[in-house]
C-alpha cells in the first residue's frame, strides 16, 4: 500500500528492558500503521542504550565519575552525619549522599580490581553473548558475569539508582507523584537523563510530529518519564505515553492535570492496535482530539478521558512489521521473537492474576498465525518464538501444531500452559515435533489449600501427570510457583518446597516470586473471602499493587521459607545450570541446542 502523504509517527521503546529481544508492542503497531498507509518508524531506544553504554570507554569514564564524586562526598559527610540522628532525621537528599558514599567507599574497598580488569573485559563478554560461545556455558556464565559488574561500575555514580538487564533498583523510589518527579530531575540518581541529553537528537533530527513512549513496566517510568519531559520541553511533537502500566493506574491520572503539563500531551491506555489508527488520523488533522478512544488529554485544566474503542480482533490486524530493527544488537545469538496467538485468558478466573486486565479474551485464527509466522521466517529468518499468551490450550496447540507440519514450516517455540488433563501424550509428542521445546506452567503451590483459594480450575491430582507426558516427549517444564499467598501458613509453603524437591525430575526448572496483589486483582474485590483482614489506602498513587495484611505468615516466616526453599532446592538441583541461565530465551535456545537431559544434568561447579 502507498503511504499517505502524512505527518510522520515515531513509536519509541525506552530502557528499562531486557535487551535480548525486540518488545512485542511496537511491531504490533507499526504492522498496523503502515498497514493502513501511515508513515511510521520504530525505534528501540532501550536496545540503544545497553550497547551504548557497555563500551570500555564508558565504563572507564564511569570509574573517573565514581572516584570523583568519592572524593566530593567525602568532604560533605562531616557536615552531614551525625551519630545522634535516625534515617528521618535527614532529608532525602543527605540520605541519597550518605547512601552514594557508602556504596561508593565499599565498592572501592572491596573491588577496586574490577575498575581496572571490567572495562577491557567488556567487549569480548559482549560478543561471547551474539556468537557460538553463547553456547559453552562456561563462557556464557564468565561474560554474564562480567555484563553484571559492567553494570554495577557505571550504576555507581547514580547510586542508590541500579541497573541491570533485568531491571532497575531504587530503594528510596515510590510510587508516587512527588516522588517521581524527585527522581526524574535529579541528576545524582537518574543515570538516564545524562544519556539522553547527550543522544536526544537521534530522536528530534527524525521529525516526528507525533512521539509515543511504550511503558509496559514499573522499571521503566523513572527512564520513560525523563524522556518524555525531555521531548516535551524540546520538540513541538505531540507526545504520548502508551503501553501497559499507565493504563492500570488510568483512574489515578484524573487527580493529576499536571502531570499532563509536565511529562505528556496524552496517555493511550488499553490494547492500541485500533486505536493508533484514529491517532493517526487526528495528528493529521482528520478528527479533533476528542475522537481518539482510549485516549487520556488535559482541556481547560481538566482530564478528559475519552471513550474506549472495542478491540479488534487479532484476526483483523495486520502482521507484525520489524523492519525497523537491527537484530545484531541483541545479547543472544539468535532471536527469540515474542509472538501473541491470543489475548486475556480463556480460564480468567484465577483469584491471584490481573495479567489480563483491560483486555478482552481474543483468540487468533490459527490460518492466519500460520500465514504470520512464514512470513516473520522468511522475511526476517526467525526461527525462534515466545508465545507471550497468558495461556496456550491443549485443543489450540493440538491444532497449530498439526498445520505447522503440514506446510513443513520449522520453528522452534515455548509458551505458557494451564495443567489440563486434555494435554494427552499425544498432543505433546505431535507438539514437539512441530517445535515446541519448553512450556511455563503455572503450577504455584504443593498446598491443596492455597490451589483452591487460587481457583485454578484443574484437576489438582493429575498435574504431575501431565508433566510426566511433557517430560516424555522431550519438553522441558518450567514451572511458575509462588509463596505469601492469604491464608498461606509455613507448613503450606512448605509442601511446595517439598513438591520441587520431590518432583524435580518432572520439574527441570521454576521461577520463584513473592505473592503481591494487583490493583485490579480478583480477590482484592472479596477480600475477606481469601483472609485479607486489611487493605490500606493507597500512599503511591501510581503504583499497580495494593499493601494489605492477611492470615498467614508474617513477614519473618516468610524470609525464612524463602530461604529455606534455596538450600533445599539447591541440594535436590545440584547447583543446575539453569540457574544460572536467568533469562528464559537463553534456556530456551541451550534447550532448543542441547536438548532436555543435556540442560537438566549440567551441574555448575
Amino acid at each position: 500500500m502507498i503511504e499517505k502523504n502524512i505527518k510522520k509517527l515515531l513509536l519509541i521503546f525506552p530502557p528499562q528492558w531486557t535487551p535480548i529481544s525486540p518488545h512485542y508492542a511496537l511491531p504490533s503497531l507499526i504492522g498496523q500503521l503502515k498497514a493502513n498507509g501511515f508513515s511510521a518508524q520504530a525505534f528501540d531506544l532501550n536496545i540503544e542504550f545497553f550497547n551504548d553504554i557497555l563500551t570500555k570507554d564508558n565504563i572507564e569514564k564511569s570509574v573517573q565519575t565514581t572516584k570523583l564524586k568519592y572524593e566530593k562526598f567525602k568532604k560533605k559527610i562531616p557536615d552531614i552525619f551525625s551519630p545522634n540522628k535516625t534515617a528521618n532525621d535527614y532529608t532525602l537528599d543527605e540520605q541519597i549522599i550518605l547512601y552514594k558514599y557508602n556504596a561508593i567507599k565499599k565498592y572501592i574497598e572491596n573491588h577496586e580490581n574490577y575498575l581496572v580488569q571490567i572495562p577491557l573485559l567488556v567487549e569480548n563478554a559482549k560478543n561471547n553473548l551474539r556468537n557460538d560461545n553463547f553456547y559453552n556455558p562456561e563462557i556464557l556464565i564468565r561474560s554474564l558475569n562480567v555484563i553484571d559488574k559492567a553494570l554495577e561500575i557505571i550504576s555507581l555514580p547514580y547510586s542508590p539508582m541500579k541497573i541491570g538487564f533485568e531491571g532497575v533498583s531504587n530503594p528510596f523510589f515510590k510510587f508516587n507523584f512527588q516522588n517521581i518527579n524527585y527522581f526524574v530531575n535529579d541528576q545524582e540518581t537518574n543515570i538516564f537523563k545524562e544519556y539522553y541529553l547527550k543522544n536526544i537528537s537521534k530522536i528530534i533530527d527524525k521529525h516526528a510530529e507525533f512521539i509515543a513512549i511504550s511503558l509496559n513496566s514499573s522499571s521503566q517510568i523513572i527512564s520513560g518519564l525523563t524522556l518524555t519531559k525531555l521531548l516535551k520541553e524540546r520538540t513541538k511533537a505531540h507526545i504520548n505515553i502508551g503501553g501497559n502500566f499507565f493504563g492500570r493506574i488510568a483512574d489515578e491520572l484524573k487527580n493529576h492535570p499536571d502531570f499532563f503539563d509536565i511529562y505528556a500531551d496524552s496517555v493511550s491506555i488499553e490494547e492500541g492496535e485500533g486505536p493508533i489508527i484514529e491517532v493517526a488520523k487526528f495528528i493529521n488533522g482528520e478528527i479533533p482530539i476528542e475522537k481518539v478512544p482510549n485516549f487520556l488529554f488535559k482541556k481547560n485544566g481538566i482530564v478528559i478521558k475519552n471513550d474506549k474503542m472495542t478491540p479488534i480482533k487479532l484476526d483483523k490486524m495486520a502482521n507484525l512489521n520489524l523492519d525497523d530493527y537491527n537484530f545484531s544488537k541483541y545479547f543472544t545469538p539468535k532471536i527469540v521473537l515474542p509472538y501473541q496467538t491470543s489475548r486475556g485468558c480463556y480460564w480468567g478466573k484465577c483469584s491471584f492474576c490481573d495479567q489480563d486486565f483491560g483486555q478482552n479474551f481474543n483468540l487468533k485464527n490459527s490460518d492466519k498465525v500460520i500465514n504470520e509466522i512464514k512470513e516473520l521466517n522468511e522475511k526476517y529468518d526467525i526461527t525462534g518464538f515466545e508465545f507471550i499468551d497468558e495461556s496456550v490450550s491443549p485443543t489450540y496447540l493440538q491444532d497449530f501444531s498439526n498445520k505447522l507440519l503440514s506446510n513443513n514450516i520449522n520453528i522452534e517455540f515455548f509458551c505458557d500452559a494451564r495443567l489440563e488433563t486434555a494435554f494427552s501424550q499425544e498432543i505433546l509428542n505431535n507438539a514437539y515435533k512441530a517445535g515446541l521445546r519448553m512450556i511455563l506452567w503455572g503450577l504455584e503451590s504443593g498446598s491443596r489449600k492455597v490451589l483452591e483459594l487460587i481457583n485454578k480450575g484443574i484437576d489438582l491430582d493429575k498435574r504431575f501427570e501431565i508433566l510426566e507426558n511433557a517430560k516424555n516427549a522431550g519438553i522441558w517444564n518450567f514451572a511458575f510457583i509462588f509463596f505469601g499467598f492469604p491464608t498461606e501458613t509455613v507448613e503450606d509453603a512448605k509442601m511446595t518446597v517439598k513438591m520441587l524437591v520431590d518432583k524435580n525430575d518432572v520439574i527441570h526448572s521454576y521461577g520463584r516470586s513473592v505473592f503481591t496483589m494487583g490493583r485490579h486483582a480478583k480477590l482484592a474485590q472479596n477480600p475477606q473471602k481469601y483472609g485479607i483482614t486489611k487493605i490500606y489506602p493507597a500512599e503511591e498513587e501510581f503504583s499497580p499493587n495494593i499493601n494489605f495484611d492477611c492470615i498467614g505468615m508474617n513477614k519473618r516466616e516468610l524470609k525464612t521459607i524463602l530461604d529455606y526453599c534455596i538450600q533445599e532446592c539447591a541440594k535436590a538441583y545440584k547447583n543446575p545450570l539453569w540457574m544460572y541461565i536467568r533469562y528464559r530465551e537463553w534456556l530456551f535456545l541451550y534447550i532448543c541446542k542441547y536438548g532436555v537431559n543435556r540442560v537438566k544434568n549440567f551441574e555448575v561447579k
